[in-house]
């Protein structure tokens, strides 16, 4: 199933094409105004699937060339115009990012990928600027955030990660402004509320 929610009104339809293959623990991302793009998942295994949703007529194609490799608990994100970016994931564990060109929908994977092999990530973006990275899990879970130039695709990592290592958590943007990385689970204390909030001008982070 595909929901789609109108903004001027915030009024739900539901897609008549839904996704390629029903499945879970899939990541999303958006070229603002084209296309949405969903990847990856669980169907009982995991799947190497990219399907795109033209926002003209939410008609659905998938992609020839999917991930580089099936995995779900994956993360993404999208430098609207230019490219969509899809991080981490398991099984195995890996530290994989694929980018997908919106121009012609064509993969390349990233010469410098996450900082460690890690699942259960979050994703959000400045668009024209950067796409962050931030939590997940692989042998314990992390506060690591990590930061690729849409200039270069070059990685930094954040002197300042989350609050709280945690993983199966989501990220939201306001591009150009902030980005912000909310709930989660840590071990020992179950699932969490907690919003942290990364400004794009110093990438400081402060929690609500």
């Amino acid at each position: 199933t595909v929901d789609k929610f109108a903004f001027p009104d915030d009024t739900r339809s539901t897609l008549a094409t839904g996704l390629s293959s029903a499945r879970r623990s899939l990541a999303g991302a958006a070229n603002s105004g084209t296309a949405a793009y969903f990847a990856g998942g669980n169907t009982g295994s995991a799947v190497a699937t990219v399907d795109k949703f033209a926002f003209s007529d939410d008609s659905r194609t998938t992609l020839g060339t999917g991930l580089s490799s099936a995995r779900r608990n994956l993360a993404g994100a999208a430098n609207s115009g230019t490219a969509a970016y899809f991080a981490g994931g398991t099984p195995p564990t890996v530290a994989t990012v694929d980018k997908f060109a919106f121009a012609d929908d064509g993969r390349t994977t990233l010469g410098t990928g996450l900082s460690s092999s890690r699942s259960d990530l979050a994703g959000a973006a400045n668009s024209g600027t950067a796409a962050y990275f931030a939590g997940g899990y692989a042998a314990s879970q992390v506060a690591t955030v990590d930061k690729f130039a849409f200039s270069d695709d070059g990685r930094t990592t954040l002197g300042t990660g989350l609050s709280v290592g945690t993983f199966a958590l989501a990220g939201a943007a306001n591009s150009g402004t902030a980005a912000y990385f909310a709930g989660g689970y840590v071990l020992g204390t179950g699932a969490i509320a907690t919003v942290d909030k990364f400004a794009f001008s110093d990438d400081s982070r402060t929690t609500l």
